[in-house]
Order: structure tokens, then C-alpha cells, then sequence
């Protein structure tokens, strides 16, 4: 299981390109395989598309239990909702007797939020706000406390293009206890060239141009924006 970051080279660590180097086969998302094609020169891949996760997992099983030394590979970080959860579940529920060895990559959250400046210098959570594997009234439940708590919060997968409601939804239960001028970070294609930075604010937030590409981080009360940079203090004396 190997996270290779957010796609740039730059992001990767020398340990996931270590472990990729070493393997036979390399299974992923076919953009992810694209993102480390520098890599899997002359290797056998297994690839396919989205929301065929448990598939391309079990290949991968198969062919370690066959003998080969496989890569499965997730963006970001492989146990922040990525594969390697679903590859030690379908081990153990399917009997695949092979080593399973996870390799760390940098999340979304964290590469976006260097991007952004320093967010995340005090408590804050990640919630997605896909309803494919979750039902939207637990996420909404989890956004309501979330937004009681005063957590910074970074959401993944906020807004696709059948998947509009969402993030409207997430909007409204973050008003009920922010004011409307809480900065907000937006970082899409995070690490690729056509990244995109965007500071706004909880009340301006739906105006922005937000994708399944797109990391956002929501401030909380103590949040704000210095120098076109977005920063959370975490109370160190000046």
C-alpha cells in the first residue's frame, strides 16, 4: 500500500519511490498511474477506473498471493481515505495470506494547507462529503458537531457535478454556529500545473469555483488571513 501524495514528483517521499521501485506489478487509479509514470516503466499494471476500488484491490491480492511483489498505490496518504483499509479487511475476510506493508504519502489536507499557509495549527478534522460509502445524514451529523466544536475543517470531495447539494448543505450547518466571514481556503489539482489557490470566506464560499480536485479548509473562530496567507494561531505569546 503506497501513498504517493498529492501527483507532484516533488511531494512524493523517497520511501513510497523505494517501495515502488522494488515491485513487480503496480495497481492503481489509471491518473495515479499516470502521476508516477516515471516510475513503472516496464511493469506489469493493473488499472481501472473510479468506483472500482474493491476490484482493482483483489487483483492486487491475488497476484501478491500468486508471488509477485505488488504496489497498490492511493493518492495522498493510503490509509486517509484510500486503499489500505479495504486491502486488510479483503485479506482477512477473503483469506489472502500475504505481508501487507503500508507506506504513508502526504494527504490532501496537509499539502493543501501548506498551500494555503497554516491552518491546521490546532485541532482540526477531515470529513468527505461523498455519500457513495456513508449516508449523508451521518456525514451531516458529523458536520453539525464539528461546527459546535469550533474544529478547523477540511473537507474532501466537496462538489462534483452530479454531487451539487452537498456542499451546499455543509455551507448552511457550518452558518449555524460561524459567522459568514470565516476564512475559507480552496487549493484545486493540488501540486499539478494548473493548480489553483483561493482564499474566500464561509458566506462567499458557494461562489467559488469547487471540484472533486478541490481540498477546502474551513477556518474557526480564531482563524484569519495575514499577508494573503490563512492561519490559525495556536496561542504562542508575540
Amino acid at each position: 500500500m503506497v501513498g504517493i501524495g498529492p501527483g507532484n514528483r516533488l511531494d512524493r517521499t523517497r520511501r513510497a519511490e523505494q517501495a515502488i521501485a522494488k515491485s513487480q506489478v503496480v495497481a492503481g487509479y489509471h491518473l495515479y498511474l499516470d502521476h508516477i509514470a516515471d516510475l513503472i516503466s516496464g511493469k506489469e499494471r493493473i488499472a481501472s477506473g473510479m468506483m472500482q476500488e474493491t476490484e482493482r484491490c483483489r487483483a492486487a491480492l491475488q497476484r501478491a498471493a500468486a508471488g509477485a511483489v505488488v504496489a497498490l498505490v492511493s493518492s495522498g496518504d493510503p490509509g486517509v481515505y484510500g486503499m489500505a483499509g479495504l486491502a486488510l479487511e479483503m485479506a482477512a475476510a477473503e483469506g489472502f495470506d500475504v505481508p501487507i506493508d503500508i507506506i504513508p504519502g502526504i494527504s490532501a489536507a496537509n499539502s493543501a494547507a501548506a498551500r494555503l499557509g497554516a491552518p491546521l495549527m490546532l485541532d482540526y478534522a477531515c470529513i468527505s462529503l461523498s455519500d457513495l460509502l456513508v449516508s449523508w445524514e451521518s456525514i451531516c451529523d458529523r458536520l453539525a458537531a464539528l461546527a459546535a466544536a469550533d474544529l478547523v475543517v477540511a473537507l474532501y470531495n466537496p462538489r462534483s457535478k452530479k454531487r451539487i447539494r452537498q456542499l451546499e448543505e455543509a455551507v448552511a450547518i457550518m452558518q449555524r454556529h460561524r459567522s459568514d466571514n470565516t476564512p475559507v481556503g480552496i487549493v484545486t489539482a493540488i501540486g499539478e500545473t494548473d493548480e489553483q489557490v483561493v482564499l474566500t470566506t464561509l458566506g462567499r464560499l458557494l461562489e467559488a469555483d469547487v471540484g472533486m480536485r478541490s481540498t477546502v479548509i474551513i477556518g474557526n473562530s480564531t482563524s484569519l488571513c495575514l499577508d494573503d496567507r490563512l492561519i490559525t494561531p495556536r496561542g504562542y505569546r508575540l
